[in-house]
C-alpha cells in the first residue's frame, strides 16, 4: 500500500503534467507581461488569503526581477494570529466585501499599458473577482490563476454568477482538485495536504522564466535577485540594490497622477 507521502507526490506529479499542458497559455501571459515591462510600466499582482504566496513568489525573491507591483493587503492575507485581533474570521469576511477592490486600486494610477495577474483558487473571492473586473474596465489585460475543477464546483458569491475566470483574458489552471486537499487518511473523514499552491507556484515560475527570456531577447535583460554564492558578494549586492532602485522608479509612476481627472 502506498505511503501518504507517495500519494501526495503522485498528485503533485499530476499537477505538474497539468501545468505542462498549458505551455502556450503560459507563454501568452509572459508575452503580455513583457510588453508592460518594456514600456516602463508594471504588472499588478493580487491574491487574498493564501493566494498572496504566489504574489511574493513572483517578486521579490531570489531568481526574480523588477517589473511587478505586488498588492498584498494584510487585512485579507495576515494569517499567523488566527484568532483575536487581525484574525482569520475577519480576513475571510473582508475578502468577500464588495467594493474593497475599488478602494485598493484607488491608490494607483492604472494605465492600459499595465497588465495584471490575479490569483484565487476557487475563483469566487469577491475581492479577487472585482479586482479583475476593475482592471478590465480600465483597459488592463488580465491573467488569472484558478484551480479549474475547484472553481467549477464552487458557487459564485455574485448575483450574476460571475467568477474570476469571467474577467480574465488569459486563464491558467493550478490543477488542484475540488476542495484542494489531495490525501485521504484512513480513519479521517476529511482530506489533507492541499495542492493549489504547488501548481500555482509552478505556473508563476514558468511565466517568470519565459518572461526573463523575452526581456533579454528585447535587449533589456532583467536585474535578477541572485545569491552571493552564485555571483559573488559584490555582484549580488549590486543586483539587489539596482533591482530595488528600478522597482522604486517604476512604482513612482503609479502614484504620479493619482486622483487627477
Amino acid at each position: 500500500m502506498p505511503s501518504y507521502t507517495s500519494t501526495y507526490l503522485t498528485h503533485c506529479a499530476a499537477i505538474a503534467e497539468t501545468v505542462a499542458r498549458q505551455e502556450d497559455t503560459i507563454r501568452a501571459a509572459a508575452e503580455a507581461f513583457s510588453r508592460t515591462i518594456l514600456a516602463g510600466r508594471m504588472v499588478h499582482l493580487f491574491g487574498s488569503g493564501h493566494s498572496r504566496i504566489m504574489v511574493e513568489e513572483m517578486w521579490p525573491r531570489y531568481g526574480s526581477f523588477p517589473g511587478f507591483n505586488p498588492i498584498v493587503e494584510l487585512a485579507v492575507s495576515f494569517h499567523n494570529l488566527v484568532v483575536g485581533a487581525n484574525g482569520q474570521r475577519q480576513a475571510m469576511f473582508l475578502e468577500n466585501v464588495s467594493g474593497y477592490a475599488a478602494q485598493i486600486l484607488r491608490n494607483f494610477d492604472i494605465k492600459p499599458a499595465d497588465t495584471a495577474l490575479v490569483i484565487s483558487s476557487s475563483g469566487t473571492s469577491t475581492v479577487a473577482v472585482e479586482m479583475a473586473e476593475l482592471f478590465q474596465t480600465m483597459g488592463v489585460r488580465v491573467a488569472g490563476i484558478v484551480s479549474k475543477r475547484h472553481s467549477e464546483a464552487s458557487a459564485s458569491k455574485r448575483p450574476d454568477g460571475m467568477k474570476l475566470g469571467d474577467f480574465c483574458d488569459i486563464l491558467l489552471d493550478s490543477g488542484a482538485p475540488v476542495g484542494d486537499a489531495m490525501v485521504t487518511i484512513d480513519g479521517l473523514d476529511t482530506p489533507v495536504a492541499p495542492g493549489s499552491t504547488i501548481g500555482s507556484c509552478m505556473i508563476v515560475n514558468c511565466i517568470k522564466a519565459e518572461l526573463a527570456a523575452l526581456l533579454t531577447e528585447a535587449g533589456q535583460p532583467p536585474k535578477v535577485l541572485t545569491a552571493a554564492n552564485l555571483v559573488g558578494r559584490e555582484r549580488s549586492n549590486s543586483l539587489f540594490q539596482t533591482a530595488y532602485d528600478e522597482h522604486a522608479h517604476r512604482l513612482a509612476g503609479l502614484f504620479q497622477h493619482v486622483g487627477e481627472p
